[in-house]
């Protein structure tokens, strides 16, 4: 999310939580012995049922991110597992903090080798990252005038490199909110009905990919007592979760779509880890109007989020 200060960047990345669907107990099982092994768990509460949201400071190491120390424990990519890592003010992180995401959000998994053992994290976790297009925070703005030097926004952004930003699937602005979009009771969508149709969308995803996960090995039960480890033969439950096997079988859209997807691919010289996100999302897109295929509109939408703000014209 892109946008100037007060803009809401922050309160929408914390509603989000609201609109996730409800972790099954298997889930559930999972988050909390990642947090009872990291002493995080309340005495209190024995059992961890609701998706972790996880915030970290932007001065956070890299060792405090992925995890790590001479006794490896779970960083907060670990600890948000099952639920959402927030960076607020992204180009504040350093460089070599965020570029050890790039693996994670890949593999869901961080591997940290040491001398003596080598210890495997499940990292899978919705990333949400917000900054403002410039240090001053108003490059862009149509009320406010922007103070910075070109070459101060230049050196904020190269502070995100392209491979991390290539892992990100949806790019957004967000203005400054009106007087009267601030004061009034404007009718929308409450965070119940976004929910129920995320819901429905995730049982369209479960149903297709019942007989995709019977090719691949299950998860033994032996394999599921172990926190820190991870059977190779992940079940497939959501659609960005599906590999190119996946995605060349449930992601085919109509001709006009495929015309305009090559278009911006030449246009944006798109890489192919972004040709098949778009198609992700597509697809997911397409399943949240509950239609079996991908129109052109579904894909136009998708190649908006990516290629709209795209990093050298924004």
């Amino acid at each position: 999310m892109i946008g100037p200060p007060g803009s809401g960047k922050t309160l929408l990345a914390k509603a989000f939580l609201s609109i996730l669907p409800t972790m099954s107990m298997e889930k559930c099982l999972e988050v909390t012995k990642i947090y009872s092994i990291s002493g995080l768990l309340p005495p209190s509460q024995p059992l961890i049922t609701q998706c972790p949201f996880r915030s970290p400071h932007h001065t956070a190491s890299s060792a405090a991110l992925i995890g790590g120390g001479t006794r490896p424990m779970p960083g907060e990519i670990t600890l948000a597992h099952c639920g959402i890592l927030f960076l607020d003010e992204l180009p504040e992180f350093k460089r070599d903090v965020l570029e050890s995401l790039r693996q994670p959000l890949e593999e869901r998994k961080i591997c940290i080798s040491r001398v003596q053992n080598r210890i495997t994290f499940p990292a899978k976790f919705i990333l949400i990252a917000a900054m403002n297009p410039c240090p001053c925070g108003y490059f862009g703005d149509p009320s406010k005038e922007c103070v910075c030097r070109p070459g101060d926004i230049i050196r904020y952004r190269k502070k995100i490199s392209g491979p991390l930003l290539d892992r990100i699937d949806i790019i957004i602005e967000v203005p400054r909110l009106s007087f009267k979009e601030i004061s009034g009771n404007v009718p929308m969508e409450s965070s119940k009905e976004i929910k129920q149709k995320i819901i429905d969308a995730r049982k369209i995803q479960e149903q297709r990919f019942i007989n995709v996960n019977k090719r691949y090995p299950t998860i033994s039960s032996k394999a599921r007592n172990k926190v820190l480890e991870q059977s190779e033969g992940v079940l497939i439950s959501a659609n960005g979760e599906m590999r190119i096997k996946e995605i060349n079988e449930f992601c085919q859209v109509e001709q006009p779509a495929e015309i305009l997807l090559k278009k911006a691919i030449n246009k944006y010289f798109l890489s192919a880890r972004s040709y098949h996100r778009i198609l992700k999302i597509s697809r997911t897109i397409a399943d949240l109007e509950n239609t079996e295929t991908i129109k052109f509109n579904h894909v136009a939408e998708a190649l908006q989020y990516k290629t709209e703000f795209s990093w050298n014209e924004y």
